[in-house]
């Protein structure tokens, strides 16, 4: 396995749906026009790729001096528990730089992985959910 990753190639929403979908990322995978926009308006995306095959993306928002917002992380079924992720995400940290913190919200069956990589739980937050 020769993975190579990526800040230079926004992957296809193609490609980011049969991700996220191989992944169970709970994305809205059958608005492929929403995937576009979602990652038309990031401004940080580090992708994992396999030769052609994307197996791990992260996307996120930031301002690159206080905040950075982890919006996805997903990694393909069959590459999990090889590192990706965390790499991923140190690169993802290393981009938004040292002044910035690094902030996710996690779906329910990834609430064990973070910290085993290195991310603390923080009970300090609120949300507006999104209506759609």
């Amino acid at each position: 396995m020769e993975l190579v990753y990526k800040t230079d190639v926004v992957p296809t929403p193609e490609q980011i749906v049969e991700l996220y979908e191989n992944a169970g990322l709970p994305r809205p995978t059958q608005d492929i026009e929403r995937i576009g926009k979602m990652y038309a308006n990031a401004n940080l995306i580090i992708s994992a790729w396999n030769g052609n095959q994307l197996v791990g993306v992260s996307r996120a928002i930031t301002d690159w001096v206080w905040c950075c917002y982890l919006a996805d992380l997903a990694v393909r079924q069959d590459y999990k528990a090889t590192g990706i992720g965390k790499q991923l995400v140190k690169l993802t940290k290393e981009k938004a730089g040292e002044q910035s913190m690094v902030l996710l919200l996690s779906v329910p069956t990834a609430m064990e992985y973070y910290p085993k990589i290195g991310m603390e739980k923080v009970d300090n937050g609120f949300i507006i959910f999104r209506e759609k």
